[in-house]
């Protein structure tokens, strides 16, 4: 029976045009289903995020043609700097001890999203939007699509249907994937603020006892700011005023870079970890922040994500090539399989990583505060944690060659 498409992709954000830009060369017939419209998506809060891209992810977009056209928008972390408020423990990572240009770089991801999509775009990549998936059924040779515009309803089919449509995914909740969800009590503040000492390309993350304050290196003389606050602290923050919102930041982040003033609108986020019981049912696999959420403490999830993407890219070309089925059941099973370690480590990580610095029980304090400094001092497990932070532990994915 022939399908209507090999592939179809449903989320036109980052992952899916992504997964799409990895595949253009296949000739794979697929398409984007998207619910909102450019304008919609273009103008959403969540554009203002600050991306952490790790240096394994910035491989990852030279090979997929996406970092050429974004670099000029992103700002190197050349150095990190860790350290826990009110006490004695912190750790220094820097790009030059590890003999590379960066650690990382920091970009909005209004920047990263626009120029994905325009990519896409010049591809020819057919987009479906706005359009409303509705329904899906899987049977022996295609997944079926129920989908509604406006006030038409039609149905299309595909091989392979791949959910990249984020948190609130409609392809998950239609599969009837469940999810098992941690919630930190934690919102994150997020904005940019301008700083009277220069940076230096100098990452922050300052561990408090309300949660982790990151200050992003942003230009020549900004800083993306991720404030993580109890949800209660959060309110009041938002429901005070700008210089009240300011010298509250200010007192906790201290004057390592001088005086503070903001540069953009304050905005939260609601942060727990979220994570999908499972990644595949029927034809279908679900991926990025379809698939987990995390805490922004480290600043793995869209590294994660891209993770993902590549993966499935990895293996859905060599399946094509071999002329096996993009969507059978033990070809999918084989990816989750693949990704479940990689899942597994950084979830780990992370939550840990919440949990002990998020409080003030003082034997933990002390342990903590420990074995930062020891961090410091001991070569290799820096070199390892800078690894961590780049994106390198493990294996890293690589597009198949037969593209």
């Amino acid at each position: 029976m022939q399908q209507d498409y090999d592939l179809l992709i449903v989320g036109g954000g980052l992952a899916g045009n992504s997964l799409a830009l990895a595949l253009k060369d296949t000739g794979l017939r697929m398409a984007i289903i998207e619910v909102n419209t450019r304008e919609q998506l273009y103008a959403s809060p969540a554009g203002d995020r600050a991306l952490a891209l790790a240096g394994g992810t910035v491989k990852m977009l030279e090979a997929l043609g996406i970092w050429q056209g974004i670099r000029q928008a992103a700002t190197a972390i050349k150095n990190i700097h860790i350290s826990d408020r009110g006490h004695f423990g912190k750790t220094r990572l820097s790009a030059q001890q590890e003999n590379v240009d960066a650690l990382g770089y920091v970009i909005s991801a209004r920047d990263i999203e626009t120029h994905v999509a325009r990519l896409a775009s010049e591809a020819n990549i057919e987009l479906i939007c706005p359009a409303r998936v509705v329904g899906l059924m899987s049977g022996e040779d295609a997944i079926h699509v129920s989908l509604k515009r406006g006030d038409e309803s039609f149905s299309l089919s595909a091989k392979l249907l791949v959910g990249a449509d984020g948190g609130q995914s409609s392809v998950r909740k239609l599969l009837d994937i469940d999810q098992k969800a941690t919630e930190y009590g934690q919102t994150a503040l997020v904005t940019t603020v301008k700083t009277s000492v220069p940076h230096n390309n100098t990452a922050y993350e300052r561990f408090t006892a309300s949660g982790p304050l990151a200050l992003l290196p942003s230009g020549n003389s900004g800083c993306a700011v991720v404030w993580t606050r109890t949800d209660e602290d959060a309110k009041a923050l938002m429901a005070g005023s700008e210089k009240d919102f300011l010298n509250e930041l200010q007192e906790c982040f201290g004057y390592r870079l001088g005086e503070l003033a903001l540069a953009a609108p304050r905005r939260t986020f609601p942060l727990s970890l979220i994570r999908a019981e499972k990644m595949v049912s029927g034809r279908a696999v679900i991926i990025g922040n379809a698939a987990h959420q995390l805490h922004p403490v480290a600043g793995q999830g869209f590294n994660l994500g891209l993770r993902d993407v590549v993966a499935l890219a990895e293996m859905i070309i060599e399946q094509q090539g071999d002329g096996q089925d993009i969507g059978a059941a033990d070809f999918l099973n084989r990816y989750a399989k693949v990704r479940q370690k990689d899942h597994n480590l950084v979830i780990g990580f992370t939550d840990n990583v919440v949990r002990i610095f998020s409080n003030e029980w003082l034997a933990l304090a002390l342990v903590r505060n420990i074995g930062l400094t020891l961090l410091d001092h001991i070569p290799a497990a820096k070199a390892l944690l800078a690894r961590q932070a780049m994106g390198l532990v493990g294996r890293m994915p690589r597009l198949g060659s037969r593209r």
